[in-house]
């Protein structure tokens, strides 16, 4: 298997970027939140505290509370790959976070990110 940087990189060196992504487009930093609680089921508490120890993307996915059932109706291309096609499920995860802020900065709806109007 593959080892992907990214799967090393700290997810609290990348978060930021996140952040930032979603406010250059008029979003907030809470709703980067909403979106990464929903997908994981970290609370705000274990959130803050993956970001604190810098915790890895393997890690930070791996020991995920509660993986939303819901991740699987996410579609979509992110750097030119399809992420329903995905097999690696670390990168998958990664992916379907980059595909939910995506469609944060794109101005989607929180209630269609959540995929609660199929």
């Amino acid at each position: 298997m593959t080892k992907h940087k990214i799967y090393t990189m700290s997810f609290a060196s990348v978060y930021p970027h996140y952040v930032m992504k979603a406010e250059k487009k008029g979003r907030t930093k809470t709703e980067v939140d909403e979106i990464i609680l929903w997908l994981t089921g970290y609370s705000h508490e274990e959130l803050e505290a993956q970001l604190k120890k810098q915790t890895d993307f393997k890690t930070f996915f791996a020991e995920a509370p509660q993986l939303n059932p819901s991740r699987a109706l996410i579609k979509g291309v992110v750097c030119g790959v399809r992420v329903e096609d995905i097999v690696e499920p670390t990168m998958q995860e990664i992916r379907y976070l980059d595909k939910l802020i995506d469609e944060l900065a794109k101005g989607k709806a929180m209630e269609k990110i959540f995929r609660n109007n199929n």
